[in-house]
């Protein structure tokens, strides 16, 4: 079982409660690891390491803040089957979705930031004025449990490029990963103080960190609920907000557009990871026209692309829900469906036995006003929704408090066309590639600000006007 601590002013330390956490695997239910319970006084330490480090750190040059990075991103890489096989664990994800989609994506998108850092400008010059760019402060990372790397990485990135110092506070559910993190960052020998990672709850940690009088900037990534607190919470001292939220994308699918690749793109994102990511593209909307086909393609889907068992097994590809709390939400929602008088294509089961899991489960005959279509779910859950017009079509995508992600699956031009009506975040048409530094982030409640690239770089740095 593995006992890791928290990494304060570059140390590593137990809490000032000196109680521990335990951290179990949810798909057998067997305790893995334990973790520091900590308290607002750890909050202290480590906003006052954080403090104290960010003068001499935001002196530094941007290329030699940006050694260290590549440092960091070269003992990523060492340990990155380490780090896979502990996201397995303690999240339940499947072996392939971890070695070979979520430490890649981390790697990739850390790579892409560092080699575009190059050319981004801190001081631009307006006739006899100096545009000056500088970093904040100390930035309180607040992180969820789907993807406990590259979360961390989306955050810790920019902002220490940008010259901020910062404090960690990953999700209860998967700290240790974090904690492995710690230990790559501690072996590139960063100046102490510079990142800090504190591992505790909400309200012991997260509260107290986000609302802590030296905290410049809040950056979360978790549900709209956690999220419009944060922001209540952070007006006290007009903190900046970074808030990556919830999401309840959908894919429009346009006659003529290719029906397998429309199913295969949806259900791709409501498979991996068990469905717990924000951006999944959770209703489909297809032309009522071709429900039947559509149908059939995802019974295809299922008989050659679902295979629901151990996530350590390579061939599996739906593992187990993070936790015994997140199934049950998961099978409220199903429940819901049902009352709501959708159709059930398949799934909407429990697997009996140890472990969190869930069967994959499609409905059909949803209405856009059914909570199942307005909701997120966080789980392996499909929504299918019909349409007579293109417009209309647009009208149900677009009707969601939320606008994180999207996807359109037809002709190119007019893919195109509806992709640019699309009030959302991101847009994929006909399954285009995902450019690890194009701006990530969404619309109305699903968050501010921007992640990767040097998009996400300006959401660290304060802007400042020198007259001469």
């Amino acid at each position: 079982m593995l006992s890791l601590k928290n990494y304060i002013n570059g140390v590593f330390r137990e809490s000032e409660s000196h109680e521990w956490v335990k951290v179990s695997n949810p798909a057998t239910e067997e305790v893995i690891g334990q973790v520091p319970k900590s308290n607002e006084a750890d909050v202290d330490l480590a906003v006052a390491a954080a403090k104290d480090a960010f003068p001499a750190w935001s002196k530094l040059s941007p290329k030699e803040r940006k050694a260290y990075l590549v440092k960091i991103l070269e003992g990523i890489k060492d340990r990155q089957e380490e780090l896979a096989d502990c996201i397995v664990a303690e999240l339940g994800a499947t072996y392939t979705s971890a070695h070979k989609g979520q430490l890649p994506l981390s790697i990739n998108e850390m790579s892409a930031t560092l080699e575009a850092f190059d050319d981004y400008e801190f001081e631009t010059t307006i006739e006899q004025t100096k545009v000056v760019k500088e970093a904040c402060g100390v930035v309180a990372c607040i992180t969820p449990w789907n993807y406990p790397l590259n979360q961390i990485q989306r955050k810790l990135t920019p902002a220490l490029l940008a010259g901020n110092t910062v404090v960690v506070k990953p999700a209860s559910l998967t700290p240790l990963t974090a904690l492995k993190l710690a230990e790559i960052i501690d072996q590139a020998g960063l100046p102490k103080g510079v990142v800090n990672i504190i591992t505790g709850s909400g309200s012991k940690v997260g509260g107290p960190l986000s609302e802590h009088p030296d905290v410049a900037v809040v950056s979360f990534t978790g549900s709209t609920e956690v999220g419009s607190g944060l922001y209540h919470a952070a007006s006290a001292t007009i903190k900046k907000l970074v808030l990556e939220l919830g999401g309840k994308s959908a894919l429009v699918l346009l006659e003529g557009g290719d029906v397998d690749l429309a199913v295969k793109q949806t259900m791709a994102t409501l498979i991996s990871n068990c469905g717990q990511t924000c951006s999944a593209l959770s209703r489909l909307i297809v032309p009522e026209s071709m429900l039947d086909e559509v149908k059939n393609a995802l019974v295809k889907y299922r008989e050659t692309k679902i295979r629901l068992g151990d996530p350590r097994d390579p061939e599996t590809t739906l593992g187990s829900m993070v936790s015994k709390d997140q199934l049950e939400t998961v099978l409220s929602y199903i429940e819901a469906g049902k009352e709501a008088g959708a159709n059930i294509l398949y799934g909407g089961h429990r697997v009996e036995g140890k472990g969190a899991f869930v069967e994959a489960t499609v409905f059909t005959e949803v209405t856009n006003d059914m909570t199942i279509a307005q909701e997120e779910i966080f789980g392996p859950v499909l929504s299918v929704i019909t349409y007579q017009t293109v417009e209309e079509a647009i009208a149900i995508a677009n009707d969601s408090n939320y606008g994180l992600s999207g996807a359109v699956v037809g002709p190119q031009d007019q893919a195109e066309d509806v992709a640019h009506q699309l009030r959302t975040g991101n847009v994929f048409v006909n399954n285009g590639d995902r450019n690890p530094l194009a701006p990530f982030g969404g619309y109305k409640e699903s968050g501010l600000g921007r992640e990767n690239g040097l998009y996400g770089i300006d959401d660290y740095v304060e802007i400042k006007a020198i007259f001469l």
